[in-house]
């Protein structure tokens, strides 16, 4: 009988534990763009503890094991900006990265009362763009390009009212 993943509130002493992970998890994305220079391959730990203090910070665990993580905040107006979406690559492609933006959806909503969600994304990313297409999420703006070989597209929708429902 196999273990079911949990998604809870992140504590400081997962920090190693997500760092690692969000290292191994943006490979690809580095790989894909030839620039193994992105932040989150460069960020450190008292970075994303900082992120951690600040924010809303969820984790996957598979027992002990963090195989996923998302860290969200919610601006004055209400704009929840989710961010560094991770899921342990051989634990991708089976609904993980979709469950856990959603409960950080819902943690935003009802914690924070955000009113819209928004993130970004490469645009050479297909995989990240059809899952947050699926889930809601509309292209805003033009495409802002950050370097010549990456641009990023910032996608949002609204938190509506069913999702303060769920989460109440």
């Amino acid at each position: 009988m196999g273990m079911s993943v949990t998604i809870s509130t992140a504590v400081d002493g997962d920090a190693e534990n997500i760092l690692k992970l969000q290292y191994l998890a943006y490979q690809s994305e580095a790989e894909l763009y030839g620039d193994y220079s992105i932040e989150p391959l460069t960020q450190t730990l008292d970075a994303l503890r900082a992120e951690l203090a600040e924010g809303t910070v969820l984790v996957a665990r598979l027992g002990a094991e963090v195989v996923g993580s998302v860290r969200g905040v919610v601006d004055e107006d209400g704009t929840a900006r989710i961010a560094k979406l991770i899921v342990h690559p051989r634990m991708q492609r089976h609904g993980l990265g979709g469950r856990l933006l959603r409960a950080i959806e819902e943690r935003l909503a009802a914690g924070c009362e955000a009113k819209r969600y928004r993130l970004f994304t490469g645009h050479r990313s297909e995989f990240n763009l059809r899952l947050y297409r699926k889930l809601g999420y509309a292209q805003i703006g033009a495409t802002e390009q950050v370097t010549r070989r990456l641009s990023l597209v910032h996608m949002e929708k609204p938190a509506i009212a069913e999702t303060y429902a769920a989460s109440a």
